[in-house]
């Protein structure tokens, strides 16, 4: 079987059905001219477990009926247990759950006459004679073949590419239910650095109230290495019962995972008419792991260079906020500044709404200048001096990719 969405190869295939895949598939076929599919690994090992996406934004969004949560405040714990609480307004943090937006974008696929999505397993991606060309295989075990006038493929490489720094957010999470009310379900804990620091990197708790009673509970570190699972189980025992004292609890369901923070150039075109998306192609925040909001501007530019002309798969993220990124992300890694106090610092120092705008890339120049003084300044001009001279390595384990 061979062909586009519609038969003549034109039209775009996307591998992958995650975030990224989904949200660009969303994107395209609202402008109803883009013929697309979707290729999904079937059910199996290739599908990954269900998964946690947040992000903050304003006023009403495209994906609010998969929005299970949203907060109007902030809160940042110290080591030393101050607690910074901040109102973003006017934006919300909003937290998805990857069935729920799974479901919600399948639905709106399914009511579009060019749009499918196809269950099968990717192998290769290649440019073909007049676009490119997938080539997959069935749960059936049958081979099919996809062309279109372009590819964006989602799927991570099998490598990070060379860096100066790379560290690793990696995390484990228990959904809990507690016997009494525990939550305010007005306020996340973006970091609470009341936990024991490791000797590199640093490590903090992540609380989201989905009610009084229940929450996302999270235990995660940036550093070199992920723990196993028995470590990230002790560090969340810990935590529940010594640091927010919960009580009686259960645990519901758990989430564990690996995010690169790396100030690596993720090359986004990789062909002729192949394309790279999402965390492949470099949308995730060198410096906070945040993905899905650079993933909805990367999607809304390529439906628009398709419609428009232009640079197919621009940048995620503009020059400035990844020269920023590569400095920090070196000091963190040097230990040159310490992290917890860096976080709460910023928050104390800095309004919220313009942080979070900062975290996103659209904050000014003069912004970022008066940002940049409410940090380690000297500590932070030697690392930027440096960064620039600093040789770029491949991954130490070939193969071996978090993404």
């Amino acid at each position: 079987m061979s062909g586009g969405p519609d038969g003549t190869g034109a039209g775009v295939v996307i591998v992958g059905g995650g975030a990224s895949g989904l949200s660009l598939a969303h994107h395209l076929t609202r402008n109803g001219r883009t013929a697309v599919t979707v290729v999904e690994a079937p059910d199996g090992p290739l599908r990954p477990a269900e998964r946690t996406w947040c992000y903050w934004d304003e006023g009403p969004g495209e994906f609010d009926d998969a929005v299970v949560a949203s907060w109007s405040r902030l809160r940042i714990h110290g080591r030393d247990g101050r607690a910074v609480t901040a109102d973003p307004a006017p934006l919300r943090y909003r937290m998805l759950r990857s069935a729920s937006f799974e479901s919600l974008v399948h639905s709106r696929l399914a009511r579009h006459p060019r749009a499918r999505v196809v269950r099968a397993t990717a192998h290769d991606v290649r440019d073909g004679e007049h676009g490119a060309e997938v080539r997959c295989t069935t749960p059936d075990g049958r081979g099919l073949t996809l062309r279109a006038g372009y590819v964006f493929d989602s799927r991570p490489p099998r490598r990070l590419p060379p860096a100066r720094t790379t560290l690793l957010q990696h995390f484990r999470g228990w959904f809990v239910r507690t016997a009494v009310p525990c939550f305010d379900p007005r306020v996340a804990d973006l970091m609470d650095f009341r936990v024991p620091q490791p000797r590199h990197g640093l490590a903090f708790g992540y609380v989201l109230p989905l009610a009084p009673d229940r929450a996302l509970v999270e235990y995660t570190e940036f550093s070199r290495a992920p723990l196993g699972t028995a470590a990230y189980e002790a560090a969340l025992r810990h935590y529940t019962r010594e640091v927010l004292r919960l009580g009686v609890l259960s645990v519901e369901s758990a989430e564990q995972g690996v995010i690169p923070m790396t100030d690596a150039r993720f090359p986004r075109r990789v062909g002729r008419a192949v394309f790279r998306i999402g965390a492949a192609g470099g949308a995730t925040r060198p410096a906070t792991g945040y993905t899905f909001s650079a993933v909805q501007r990367q999607s809304r530019a390529v439906a628009r260079a398709l419609g428009e002309g232009g640079e197919v798969v621009p940048p995620p993220h503009g020059r400035r906020a990844l020269a920023m990124d590569a400095v920090l992300l070196r000091a963190l890694d040097t230990g040159r500044v310490n992290g917890p106090d860096f976080f709460t610092d910023l928050f104390l120092r800095v309004p919220t709404e313009r942080l979070l705008r900062f975290l996103d890339g659209a904050t000014s120049p003069w912004e970022e200048f008066g940002i940049g003084l409410r940090t380690p300044v000297g500590p932070m001009l030697r690392t930027a001096a440096e960064v620039p001279f600093l040789r770029r390595r491949a991954a130490t384990r070939p193969g071996d990719n978090p993404l």
